[in-house]
């Protein structure tokens, strides 16, 4: 409605006030009966004014009565107001900065300009107290620099943990003043048809910015360029814009269902959300402890919910489908069936929460509560850098990347990194390169950092022997690799052998 338009609705009362108590009860000596048509004209105009004196003649009581009525502020908090104030702390603004070279793009290298700095904007939600925060991987591929605004206003520097190019998703981590807020994660597949649904993104750099809509459509391909494909989105009319990208979309209970990726160019409000469902197993899949860390449990879980009504909050939680032979978890005495309630000093609802509550500990035992046969118990899991009672070593992992790669590699701290990326929580620095080898053929060199393979880091012996036994290897061999040298991120790809 414009200011107008309110002007125009609001001219009539304003009139009808006008009106005095003389008018319509004149003290002219004794009244003449009027005509019938005219009292009840009389009536009409005196209604408002009659109501309005009846309420101040109601003395205290009806005072109080009016006093105990909402007030104007809690009649307009509504349940999307709600919701935002329950969630937007969990909502944090993401800054960046890139260099773009002007030239790269020029077949015959005839640009002179120098390289850019460009800067780039985005969106996360905490998904740890501790500051691990999920986002697009757009937003931060190739960023020089991140930085990460709460909604109090404090900036805190982050860096990249993971990433997953093919889901379009990573993973940062901030070191915040204080434990973060979390949301409750939802899921997808009970969205409805023209549910609502609820914004919150960095959009344009106008942080925390709120939008509302509805959902359009379900399990939405979407294919953007040649490189660029999405399976099964959620599709939205809810406005979204260039800075949103990685921002949760809620339903009206304040969960999670979706992570805002992309817009169709050209179109009004038909926006896609990747599902939480998949965000779940992506960022518990980039978080896992086993492929990062080389810790292992031995659990192989799953995850469930269930809603007992539409209008009830989601109830996850994660049951054991499987405990490895000879793993910390069956010489703890779990078993398949048991349900996971809580992983030291974290509440376990989902996968990701028990790779969260896993990851960035020291190897020790780790007390662990579950449910069986719907009886609390507890235990302890000591874990560990091996598979107990399984024959695989650092020395054949050794072997087996040196036979497979032709480089002797040795882990360094983040230390050695630092100057060339902060963000970089350490590597493999590259002892010996046989003649011949894949790596030799990929110009690797002694001295050179190992930094990453494919979408991995590799700070460890364990992160290379994931790649090289990744199911899905024939699709990216050669391996893309990232490796320091000279005080700068190169790449180069590697044809491993089988």
């Amino acid at each position: 409605m414009t200011a107008q338009d309110g002007s125009r609705l609001g001219g009539k009362p304003l009139r009808f006030r006008g009106v005095t108590m003389r008018q319509l009860t004149s003290s002219a000596g004794p009244a003449r009966r009027p005509a019938r048509p005219r009292v009840r004209a009389a009536a009409l105009r005196a209604a408002p004014i009659f109501f309005f004196a009846a309420a101040l003649a109601g003395g205290y009581d009806s005072a109080a009565r009016a006093d105990d009525r909402p007030t104007g502020t809690s009649l307009r908090r509504d349940e999307t107001v709600a919701v935002v104030e329950r969630v937007k702390a969990s909502v944090v603004n993401i800054h960046s900065e890139r260099t773009v070279n002007p030239g790269a793009d020029d077949p015959f290298r005839v640009t002179t300009m120098q390289p850019q700095r460009v800067n780039g904007m985005g969106t996360g939600i905490v998904l740890d107290p501790r500051g691990y925060i999920v986002t697009n991987y757009h937003v931060v591929d190739e960023v020089q620099s991140l930085r990460v605004r709460l909604v109090d206003g404090t900036n805190c520097p982050a860096r990249v943990v993971a990433t997953d190019k093919e889901s379009d998703l990573a993973v940062i981590k901030i070191d915040p003043p204080r434990p973060l807020p979390t949301v409750p994660l939802g899921t997808a597949t009970d969205l409805m048809l023209a549910e609502r649904v609820i914004a919150i993104g960095n959009a344009y750099g106008y942080e925390h910015t709120v939008t509302v809509g509805h959902v359009s459509a379900m399990k939405r391909d979407v294919t953007l360029n040649k490189e660029i494909s999405y399976k099964s989105l959620i599709q939205t009319q809810t406005p979204i814009n260039p800075g949103n990208s990685g921002g949760p979309l809620f339903n009206r209970l304040g969960e999670v269902v979706g992570v805002n990726v992309a817009i169709r160019a050209g179109a009004q409000n038909i926006a896609f959300a990747i599902p939480v469902d998949t965000m779940i197993a992506k960022a518990a899949d980039m978080l896992s402890v086993r492929r990062r860390l080389g810790v292992h449990h031995g659990l192989v879980v799953a995850d469930k919910y269930e809603r007992e009504t539409e209008d009830a909050v989601l109830h996850r939680w994660v049951a054991i489908q499987r405990v490895e032979v000879g793993s910390p978890a069956a010489e703890a005495g779990l078993h398949a069936g048991d349900v996971i309630e809580r992983v030291g000093d974290v509440q376990v609802a989902t996968s990701l929460d028990l790779e969260r509550a896993l990851f960035d500990r020291s190897i020790k035992s780790i007390p662990v509560k579950i449910r069986r046969a719907g009886e609390a118990e507890a235990t302890d899991v000591t874990l560990s850098l091996q598979p107990v009672g399984v024959t695989t070593s650092v020395t054949t992992t050794a072997d087996t990347v040196w036979r497979r790669t032709g480089m002797r590699l040795l882990p360094v701290g983040a230390d050695s990194v630092a100057r060339v990326d902060r963000q970089l929580r350490g590597g493999l620095a590259v002892q010996d390169v046989s003649p011949g080898s894949a790596a030799a053929r990929a110009g690797l060199q002694k001295g050179d950092v190992l930094i990453g393979l494919h979408l991995w880091e590799s700070i460890n012996l364990d992160n290379v022997l994931f790649v090289l036994n990744h199911k899905d290897l024939a699709t990216f061999n050669p391996v893309k690799t990232y490796f320091v040298r000279d005080g700068r991120i190169q790449n180069a790809l590697l044809v491993t052998a089988e």
